[in-house]
């Protein structure tokens, strides 16, 4: 394994951007759509959130997109992903059909990035951070979100919850790779060790879900927060003015909670099989909307040995059950989540809460994932 550098991950930003994004400036050039982007709240309130984004003028974003850095970059794709969500899903009735001063801006900024042209949990959460105090950690009680949709304290709540785990979540990712290393060499008085260390670190990640339950309110995310993350409706978008397309639909799923790239690193680093099943196509598919190197930071892990190493004697099973039982516990709290923010609130509105912002069957993929980590036990 490469060191956590060579994949632009460090222990103390785990997945997160490096770069805070109140840090990034844009060019001029992208003026209307930062301006765009800053309203959005104040758009989707009036309820012509089309007609305010329908007056953003179309830009020749080519250069900027193959002369900025990957960090500018970043920030005008979040800004755009963000407007394109807002014009899908920010009035009653969803549209189909998304307007070339939208669409192709999009579509250049995804494709310098090695992304998929729609927002997705890079865009939501691992760059849409920055910490109040800079001399502060990344954690709860320092940090704010750049770009709202609907904006609030609950909306705001439900990503920093996020992107505080995911800081979390960079000691366990360090400690992956040194365990896979260890295991390469055959070291097992170090592979017991550092499987302890990961039970913590797991343990950790596990805490950060609580504060979830005062962070966000299960009845504003369903109304308030989760309608605009989804993927594009029917058989999918027209991204006008876009050749490489041929004025096709586009299908793309939306932002999940899936796309983000802890528990398949850790899964990747422990070797926990998953069989083929509807649940394991639905996760190679997802793994195409992760960044280029957080995609090849998982694939170099899931040469791991770990598995192997630790079905060798009886200390090695236990701390690498014991890791585990940590995914496992993370798995049973997601699903105890999402039954309370989704299910229960969809039953209480009379409308459909069994499908998730990714387009899948979530309650039963979620299960499912719980079931895989339990069964994995040496």
């Amino acid at each position: 394994m490469q060191p956590l550098h060579h994949y632009g991950l460090s222990p103390q930003h785990g997945f997160l951007s490096p770069r805070e994004i109140d840090t990034i400036a844009l060019p001029s050039d992208l003026d209307a759509a930062v301006e765009a982007a800053a309203m959005l709240p104040d758009y989707v309130a009036s309820g012509r959130v089309r007609h305010w984004l329908a007056q953003l003028p179309p830009i020749d974003i080519a250069s900027f997109a193959a002369q900025a850095d990957e960090a500018a970059v970043g920030v005008a794709l979040l800004r755009y992903g963000f407007l394109a969500q807002a014009w899908v899903w920010g009035e009653p009735t969803p549209v189909d059909t998304l307007p070339a001063n939208l669409a192709v801006p999009l579509v250049t900024l995804a494709d310098r990035l090695g992304l998929k042209p729609i927002m997705t949990y890079q865009h939501y959460v691992l760059d849409n951070w920055f910490r109040l105090d800079k001399a502060g950690p990344i954690a709860l009680g320092n940090l704010a979100i750049d770009q709202h949709f609907a904006g609030g304290r609950d909306e705001s709540g439900f990503i920093l919850v996020h992107v505080a785990i995911e800081a979390i979540a960079g000691a366990a990712i360090a400690i992956a790779v040194d365990l896979v290393n260890a295991a390469d060499r055959d070291d097992d008085a170090q592979v017991e060790q550092l499987l302890g260390r990961l039970e913590s670190a797991l343990a950790a990640i596990n805490a950060g879900l609580d504060p979830m339950a005062t962070a966000c309110d299960p009845h504003v995310y369903f109304h308030r927060v989760r309608p605009y993350m989804f993927g594009w409706p029917g058989a999918g978008l027209i991204y006008e003015g876009v050749a490489a397309f041929g004025g096709k639909p586009v299908a793309l799923r939306g932002q999940t909670g899936s796309q983000s790239s802890i528990v398949p690193a850790i899964d990747a680093a422990l070797g926990v099989p998953h069989g083929a099943s509807a649940l394991s196509a639905f996760l190679d598919e997802i793994h195409g909307y992760r960044p280029p190197r957080h995609r090849a930071f998982i694939d170099d892990l899931r040469t791991s040995r770990v598995r192997d190493v630790a079905g060798r004697r009886p200390a090695l099973r236990d701390a690498y059950n014991g890791c585990l039982s940590q995914l496992a516990q993370f798995r049973t709290a997601h699903l105890r989540l999402a039954a309370i923010y989704i299910s229960a609130q969809a039953a209480t509105a009379g409308i459909d809460g069994e499908t998730g912002t990714g387009g899948t069957p979530f309650l039963t993929y979620l299960a499912r994932h719980r079931d895989d980590s339990r069964a994995a036990f040496l």
